[in-house]
């Protein structure tokens, strides 16, 4: 199942997304996908809910806006130099045990919103992620058992500013955090829609140019080795989105280097998580 939000920023609906493309307004079910949905059992609800109600949904324009296919979440996690080519291209060996950091969830927009270049910025880069949504509050499991908590996959382009990220003093999440910088969707996909999540191609495009064109195999820590790690400091809560690392062609990584200009777009997709498309602007006051 594909579960979707729509509407103006900040007040958006549920929906899904149908097998032959048509989406179905489901806010007569449930008011948001939010924490309360994912702990409740929510994705298997709706799943039975639709069997009996899905002609009586209304529905969504295929013009209308989506926003993030999820509520904003407690937490937004993110894992550094998850893919043996980043870390490469980075100048840096692969990690020994999954880089933490997190991501301000302010920083989240639907999948084509605009992305916007902080202020005082010179180096905004891209990243295309495969992002995993928690549906159950998990702490302290195993590997073995990592993956029951997952309700399933979204993608994500965790945008980096550089210079803020390994310029300045301190840790890397004032480089992360900015405003548009966490595009998620265009859908949420569940687990059971994903044969392989350690195996799924993953590609970023800048103005039609490909950019990023990799696979998840290239993986340092696979999914269920990054939720149990995690789960080992910090308690994981349904709805919590863990976004696993970029693979090589980052912007930083090229040489010469490149980075967002106003003007710039960029579109990025994953098998079976679908695409987005981001216009680049400049901060204005």
């Amino acid at each position: 199942m594909k579960l979707i939000r729509f509407g103006d920023l900040n007040r958006e609906k549920p929906g899904v997304e149908l097998e032959d493309g048509k989406r179905l307004n489901v806010s007569s079910f449930t008011i948001d996908y939010n924490e309360d949905f994912f702990a409740e059992d929510g994705i298997q609800k709706l799943k039975e809910w639709l069997s009996s109600n899905h002609n009586s949904c209304s529905e969504i324009p295929s013009d209308i806006r989506l926003g993030s296919p999820l509520k904003r979440p407690s937490k937004l996690i993110c894992i550094g130099l998850n893919y043996a080519k980043h870390a490469e291209e980075s100048g840096m060996k692969p990690p020994q045990e999954p880089v933490l950091f997190f991501k301000a969830t302010s920083a989240i927009v639907g999948p084509n919103d605009d992305l916007i270049i902080p202020k005082n910025s010179k180096k905004t880069d891209w990243e295309v992620e495969l992002a995993v949504v928690i549906g159950k509050k998990t702490s302290y499991c195993s590997e073995s058992e990592a993956m029951d908590a997952v309700a399933g996959y979204v993608l994500h382009n965790d945008y980096s500013e550089r210079e803020f990220q390994l310029e300045r003093e301190g840790q890397w999440v004032k480089g992360k955090s900015c405003d548009t910088f966490a595009p998620l969707g265009p859908y949420l996909v569940t687990k059971d829609e994903i044969k392989d999540p350690n195996n799924l191609n993953l590609w970023l495009k800048l103005n039609g140019k490909t950019m990023q064109d990799s696979n998840t195999s290239d993986f340092v820590f696979n999914i269920a080795e990054v939720v149990s790690y995690i789960s080992q400091f910090m308690t994981l809560l349904p709805g919590d989105v863990i976004s696993t690392g970029t693979p090589f062609g980052v912007g930083m990584g090229l040489k010469p280097q490149r980075y967002l200009r106003s003007g710039d777009v960029v579109e990025l997709g994953i098998d079976g998580l679908g695409s987005s498309r981001q216009h680049v602007k400049a901060y204005e006051e």
